[in-house]
């Protein structure tokens, strides 16, 4: 049994993280720092203060879901406490703390991931299965945005002005790993991030386009959309894939449902993406089932000995320099 303490009890600490791993076998949610209640989670002990948690030798790994500034100090103690540690996302707020995390975990002999959950997303899989299918060919245009309609600033340190928040900090590092996974690291990066709403104190809009040879992928995000555009729209030279809609399991975990419910991570039939050939035949594509629970199953086994980690943090650190070179323009 692979016993983890979570730090952070958050929106993500307890509408992803705790379900996840409550749901997945041979792991147990033993152990939470926060303030807040964890009734939910009544068997983890909880913990007032978080490096009271990593001082625990009963804990094999340290799950860590607090503010983006916090990522870097936390997961430096965890290390050197001796535990393994999965980070949400980002692994830090700039790319030099995250390669000296890196090194920290390997001359710890301990392991050190990234939770890039999206890469066990319906749609994401759906498109990895047509690319490994060459049922596009050679994509030359790629599309990944993730819009929102929020003409309002939200409370939080997400919508407030400080290290590690603003749009491009939280949906970029998802949006980057994705075309990393799909298409490489690029030749090059433009990026135009800037602020779109009155009143707002960090950045709600982005824009970067990476650049591979004559092959284009743009990764963009707005708050001020109310018709969203694709979340994916892939161009190759055999045809199209375009996909509207988000995966359905944020949604499911937000309502307070478990990765255990039925139906869970499956996409209803009407938002299935739209295969169009060469010949302008278009068709439904069925979406690949989504599970998050993919990621803590391979932390669970690498932890045993058993597989390598979910994501390697040199991604991470590969998304956050993708993520400076799109600030500086």
């Amino acid at each position: 049994m692979v016993r983890v303490g979570l730090i952070g009890f958050g929106l993500a600490g307890a509408s992803f993280h705790a379900p996840l791993i409550a749901c997945v076998e041979g792991m147990e949610l033993a152990a939470i720092a926060t303030s807040r209640p964890t009734e939910r989670f009544a068997g983890a002990v909880r913990h007032a203060d978080p490096m009271a948690l990593i001082d625990d030798d009963s804990l094999d790994l340290i799950v860590i879901a607090t503010p983006n500034d916090s990522h870097a100090p936390l997961a430096q103690a965890a290390l050197a406490a001796g535990r393994h540690v999965v980070v949400d996302k980002p692994l830090a707020t700039d790319d030099a703390d995250a390669v000296a995390l890196v090194q920290l975990a390997r001359g710890t002999g301990r392991l050190l991931s990234v939770f890039h959950n999206r890469r066990w997303d319906s749609d994401f899989l759906t498109v990895e299965r047509l690319l490994r299918d060459d049922a596009l060919g050679e994509v030359q245009l790629a599309e990944l945005r993730w819009d929102r309609f929020r003409p309002a600033i939200k409370p939080g340190w997400r919508e407030e002005g400080g290290p590690g928040s603003g749009l491009l900090n939280d949906l970029g590092p998802h949006m980057i790993d994705q075309a990393i996974r799909l298409f490489g690291m690029p030749d090059a990066v433009a990026g135009d991030v800037t602020t779109q709403r009155d009143g707002a104190g960090v950045d709600d809009y982005f824009e970067i386009v990476l650049r591979y040879g004559a092959r284009r992928v743009t990764i963009g995000s707005a708050s001020l959309v109310a018709a969203p555009r694709p979340r994916f729209a892939l161009h190759g030279t055999r045809g199209s894939f375009v996909k509207f809609g988000i995966d359905p399991q944020e949604a499911v975990l937000r309502a307070g449902g478990m990765p255990t419910d039925s139906g869970y991570g499956i996409e209803p039939d009407s938002q299935w993406g739209v295969l169009t050939d060469a010949q302008g035949t278009a068709r439904s594509v069925r979406s690949e089932a989504g599970d998050w629970r993919g990621f803590y199953r391979a932390m669970r086994d690498a932890i045993r000995g058993e597989g390598d980690v979910p994501v390697d943090p040199a991604d991470a650190v590969r998304g956050l320099r993708i993520i400076e070179a799109a600030r500086a323009g």
